[in-house]
């Protein structure tokens, strides 16, 4: 079977590429600029255009498979039509490989990836041996956001955006949390539990669902299937927190649900605990790096928060586990609307940031997903603005005029965490300059 993929270099789609050229599907794709994901695909036997266009679209593909965030005008998905070749969106094309495995999906507004990750390490030690997409890259998969396994489970990190999980044929459902998110989509968060409620009653009629009961709206939902529960004040908790080595009260609970997945496999609990262990943080969840500055040596985390829980979070997280350490934190708030939506929770997480000096740099606006006249309304210098701190500044510039104020102003021996779903990652390699 010879299948395309447009926007093959997206984090979701590259690990459904990896799962098909692994089972000996040719595979072509497209996508603008060329990235570490593309080059590995490359090596693994896909041929990749780095462009969009009809002419990618050849006669003998058998099905084209897109990015939820590309543009129904792309030209390969419009010459794939006029051809009369199957054309799938990215959760569609999941949604069905569901089917031909026992599917366990993580969901919730916080908290899927990194789940994800630990349930993948849990099941290994468990010798389960499961096929994995996930929405990062994992470490343990030599930097891969896929596991190719050989046994039935298949196990998803399952994204409420644009209702994608309602794709999908879940056995077993993980619900790490839920509030307000993708407002872009969602306009109230009645809509979105009324979108989780029918998700969760896709469930298989002998399924299961691993609920965080200490989550207000997670406990709204009406489960009908059996329900396994996890919370902090569960007996095992102590016992899981020495075991994890990533910081923070959110990753405990994290690494709960992965546990209570493995106890519902009947996973032994020093096994389920072993593949806790493991995990040492994944690509962009409060990654830790060593960097060289000035000739100084830092540490640098990289997070993917973008939400005001999350960043609220990481920024605790970096407190509890560098004490005593001088922080200086740099946040990329994602998206226009989120930013005017939730105004009021990322001022309060300002205020009461536990760093010593947190940087807002310019929102990062998303293709496609922005209404222009938001972006008048809402501003990184209109949150700024709001807060009354010395710790609080407006960052503005580019990313290389970002990067050489953060040189110019280090003190020496600051843990540096750089934050955002965007493109804020890269201020690491300019940092380097």
């Amino acid at each position: 079977m010879t299948i395309h993929f447009v926007g093959i270099g997206g984090i979701g789609v590259s690990a459904l590429a990896r799962h098909f050229l692994l089972e000996k599907n040719k595979v072509t794709g497209s996508d603008l600029s060329k990235s570490k994901i593309t080059e590995d695909l490359e090596e693994l036997g896909a041929d990749i255009t780095y462009r969009h266009s009809s002419k990618n679209i050849k006669k003998e593909t058998d099905l084209v498979i897109f990015s939820p965030a590309i543009p129904e005008d792309n030209p390969e998905i419009k010459k794939a039509k006029s051809m009369e070749i199957e054309t799938r969106s990215y959760p569609k094309a999941l949604g069905e490989l569901t089917k031909d495995y026992f599917t366990i999906a993580v969901s919730g507004t916080h908290g899927k990836s990194t789940t994800t990750s630990m349930a993948a390490l849990v099941l290994e030690a468990g010798s389960l041996d499961p096929t994995v997409i996930v929405g990062t890259k994992l470490k343990e998969f030599n930097d891969s956001n896929y596991r190719k396994g050989n046994s039935e489970i298949l196990l998803i990190e399952a994204d409420e955006w644009q209702g994608s999980l309602l794709n999908y044929h879940p056995d077993i459902i993980i619900l790490t949390n839920l509030e307000l998110e993708h407002v872009d989509y969602y306009e109230n968060l009645e809509k979105l539990l009324e979108t989780f409620q029918n998700y969760v009653d896709r469930l298989d009629e002998n399924g299961v669902a691993i609920i965080n009961n200490e989550d207000e709206n997670l406990m709204r939902l009406k489960v009908k299937q059996k329900v396994n529960y996890f919370s902090k004040e569960d007996s095992i908790a102590e016992k899981v927190k020495e075991k994890i080595k990533v910081p923070g009260v959110h990753n405990l609970e994290n690494a709960l649900a992965a546990y209570r997945l493995g106890k519902t496999l009947e996973i032994e609990s020093d096994l389920i605990l072993d593949g806790l262990s493991k995990y040492e943080g994944s690509w962009r969840r409060f990654e830790q790096k060593k960097i060289q500055i000035n000739q100084k040596k830092y540490d640098l985390v990289l997070d993917y928060a973008h939400h005001p829980t999350e960043l609220k979070a990481v920024l605790q997280a970096a407190r509890e586990k560098f004490e005593e350490r001088r922080i200086w934190a740099i946040f990329q708030p994602h998206q226009y609307q989120r930013s005017m939506h939730l105004k009021k929770e990322f001022v309060e997480v300002f205020k009461s940031s536990p760093v010593d000096k947190l940087s807002i740099v310019d929102i990062y606006s998303v293709p496609g997903r922005e209404k222009e006249s938001i972006k008048d309304k809402i501003s990184s210098k209109a949150l700024v603005d709001e807060v009354e701190s010395s710790k609080i500044e407006y960052l503005p510039g580019n990313l290389k005029e970002i990067s050489g104020k953060i040189r110019d102003n280090l003190q020496g021996n600051e843990l540096i965490v750089i934050i955002g779903a965007g493109d804020i990652y890269k201020v690491e390699d300019f940092l380097k300059g």
